[in-house]
This record gives C-alpha cells, sequence and structure tokens, in this order.
C-alpha cells in the first residue's frame, strides 16, 4: 500500500501488526464521526489491552505488537480505529527505522495488505494504519501521519486525558518527624505512637507516561501492569528466583497447589515446562523448589530459580502458574501472591498479591518477557483458567504473552 490508499476489508475480524528494527509500542483508538474518542476508555494500549471490539497483543519483544479490530463488535458511533506506534525507548524517533504495519485475517492469519511509510525521520510517534466505516462497509487505509511530540500527542490530538509525570511535591513545613510522605489519597496519619510505614513502591505510571523500572526500589504490581527489570537505566539482574505462596482460606483445611513455570520461543512456541514432577529444564537454568503439599506456613510455599544469564538464546517468554491437582478452586485459597528476588541477595524486588478469586483450577500468576534490549520485563496477571495440570495451562499462557 501506499500513503492514502486503502482495501475493502473482505473479512470481520483483522490483526494490524506493526514490525520494526526496535521494540515499538503499539496501540489503538476508537474514533466517533468527529475524531475523537469518547472517553479515556477507548484508547487501546498495554496497560489497557482491551475494549469495545478492539484488543491489544504484545509480542513480547521478540514479535510485533499487534491491534486486533472485530468490526462486528465494535459500538454504535465508532466510525475509525486508529493503529498507531512510537519507540519504546524514551527520544527516540523513527530516523533509519522503517515501520511495517501488516493487516491480516485474525482468524487465519493470511495476508491482506502491508504498508511502510516512507521518508521517515524526526517523528516520535505515527498513526500508521486506519480501520474505517464508509458507506456501511469497512475497509483499511494506509496513513503515516507523523508526530514530533510521541504517543502523548496522538493520544491528546485525539481526545484522550494525558497525565504527565509529576513533579517531586515540596515538603510543606513542618515535616511530620520519622513519617513517610502519605499520598493525597490515603487516610491521615491519625496515631503518631505507631512505628513508621515502610516506603511506598513506586505507583504504576498513568498512561503515556512509560513503564516503571526499579531504580526506586520494590515495586507493588497491579493486575496487567508491568515493571522492568532494569535499575539505572541497564539490565543487572543475572539470576532470579519467583516464590509463590498461598494459604488455605478455610482453618484446619490444607490446600496443595502446584507452581510451575513454562518456556516459551519467540513465536510462542512451547519450549518445556518446570514443575514438581520435572525440577530443573533447559539445562539446569531453570530449577523448581519441589511440591508443597498444604500451603501452611509462613514465606513462600514453592520457589521457582531462573537464572537469566544461563537461558538459551530460544527462551523468550516465561510464564508462571497455580494449580490444584487435586481440585480445589482458588475460592478456597487465601493470600495467594508471587514475588521476583534478586537470588543472589534474597532481596524482593517485586511483588503481585492476587486480590480475587474465581471458581477455577489454575491461574497464570505473571510473565517474564525477554525485550530486544536483553532486558526482561515481568508483567502481573492474575488470569484463571479451567486446568488442574500445568500440561492444561501451556495453549492459555502462550496466548497470555
Amino acid at each position: 500500500m501506499t500513503p492514502g490508499s486503502n482495501i475493502p476489508l473482505a473479512v470481520t475480524r483483522v490483526t494490524v501488526d506493526v514490525a520494526a528494527p526496535v521494540r515499538l509500542d503499539v496501540s489503538g483508538l476508537l474514533l466517533t464521526a468527529d475524531g475523537k474518542v469518547r472517553s479515556d476508555d477507548d484508547f487501546i494500549f498495554y496497560n489497557q489491552p482491551s475494549g469495545q471490539g478492539v484488543t491489544y497483543r504484545s509480542g513480547g519483544g521478540s514479535a510485533p505488537d499487534s491491534i486486533t479490530v472485530d468490526t462486528t463488535a465494535v459500538p454504535q458511533g465508532i466510525e475509525k480505529i486508529v493503529v498507531t506506534a512510537s519507540p519504546d525507548a524514551a527520544g527516540q524517533t523513527f530516523q533509519g527505522i522503517e515501520p511495517t504495519a501488516t493487516i491480516r485475517s485474525a482468524d487465519d492469519g493470511s495476508v491482506l495488505a502491508s504498508f511502510t511509510p516512507p521518508q521517515l525521520g524526526a517523528e516520535t510517534a505515527l498513526v500508521i494504519v486506519e480501520v474505517y466505516l464508509r458507506n456501511g462497509a469497512w475497509k483499511a487505509r494506509a496513513v503515516g501521519q507523523g508526530y514530533s511530540n510521541g504517543l502523548a500527542g496522538i493520544a491528546t490530538d485525539f481526545g484522550v486525558t494525558v497525565e504527565e509525570p509529576a513533579a517531586p511535591a515540596p515538603v510543606a513545613p513542618p515535616a511530620p518527624t520519622l513519617q513517610t510522605p502519605v499520598a493525597p489519597t490515603a487516610p491521615p496519619v491519625t496515631t503518631p505512637a505507631a512505628p513508621p510505614a515502610p516506603p511506598a513502591p513506586p505507583a504504576a505510571p498513568a498512561p503515556g507516561t512509560g513503564k516503571i523500572n526499579l531504580d526506586k526500589g520494590r515495586v507493588n504490581l497491579q493486575k496487567n501492569q508491568t515493571v522492568s527489570l532494569t535499575k539505572g537505566g541497564s539490565p543487572f539482574l543475572s539470576q532470579v528466583k519467583m516464590g509463590l505462596g498461598w494459604e488455605p482460606a478455610y482453618r484446619g483445611k490444607d490446600i496443595d497447589l502446584d507452581a510451575s513455570v513454562i518456556a516459551y520461543g519467540p513465536q510462542r512456541n512451547h519450549i518445556d515446562s518446570c514443575y514438581f514432577g520435572k525440577l530443573s529444564i533447559v539445562n539446569g537454568a531453570i530449577k523448581h523448589s519441589g511440591d508443597n503439599l498444604t500451603g501452611e506456613g509462613g514465606g513462600d510455599d514453592e520457589v521457582i530459580v531462573v537464572d537469566l544469564g544461563r537461558l538459551p538464546q530460544e527462551v523468550t517468554g516465561l510464564v508462571f502458574t497455580v494449580n490444584s491437582f487435586s481440585g480445589q478452586k482458588f475460592t478456597e485459597v487465601a493470600k495467594a501472591y508471587c514475588r521476583l528476588l534478586d537470588a543472589a541477595t534474597g532481596e524482593e524486588l517485586v511483588r503481585f498479591d492476587l486480590t480475587t478469586a474465581e471458581p477455577q483450577t489454575g491461574v497464570m500468576m505473571a510473565k517474564l518477557i525477554k525485550q530486544f534490549s536483553g532486558e526482561w520485563e515481568m508483567t502481573a496477571l492474575g488470569n484463571f483458567v479451567k486446568s488442574r495440570t500445568v500440561r492444561g495451562m501451556v495453549k492459555p499462557s502462550a496466548q497470555a504473552l
């Protein structure tokens, strides 16, 4: 396709993936006839991966990110879905980068068209393709419109509220002695005699402000939030531990859950699974602590050690799961969590507490994805599935990558 050209869509579900030599952040915006979103819910990206008829899928750093549009599920009043891309690295332009958008059938993967915008330079974000409704029929158009103020510029143009990173707030005198600064939404401290709270972990960023990293210390993740395992801008972890824990929801009733990790390649291909029946995989780069039959007691119930430096090149994604082989549901489990530790020091780096439960026998807790740069990112999942064994988790976990 060339800029401005269009094609009719013979299928109702299309996927637009955007590939480049560098990692890109890809997003989709649902627009009304006036070219604006109805609300921030119409901005679909990595921290808000699904909307009405539009979904985002991460390529995990080893495959292109993509936006899928189900034209039969797009709500009344939405006439256009624009697909945007921006380099993941802060401040990077498209100079010397040739992104290519490929429009495919979402059902069979067949290619309908492709488009590489010509003569890009100082742009830091791009509207690359749009899927639009014209005279009752859906079409796709090659756009290639660049922006010099990043994805935030595109989002603002289309009516999305973008919050800039807040400047550090000045400390109002008199400063409370030995107290942690309290966020505006936190309740006031009314018991000065209580011991001071530890420093709060950094909050997840607002849309458009970028991913968080480990520069400020331990991070508490919420579901679908992502943290880059870097410090000072460089990967620094070589060996990590993923600790998984749980307690019975009802006193005196043991709960036997099994923690596992599933290793995948760049095409979401299953490489191997590490669990109580196979305690070491990929030449010992991933090891399991063994089965815990009750869940009783403090601390991690099962631990999986991952030597990131020794992982084979083909391992680009890891999904950590928990299953109930005996059939007990997660509604019978309390305080389920996973936490990532520096294996060398035992320091807790990232924690995700499972705050909801469903009457299912399996849950995907978190994933680790290797980026083009070599760094790893951890994303909290908390997705429940019907499966008593790790074997039944392989397919849904691949879809979660």
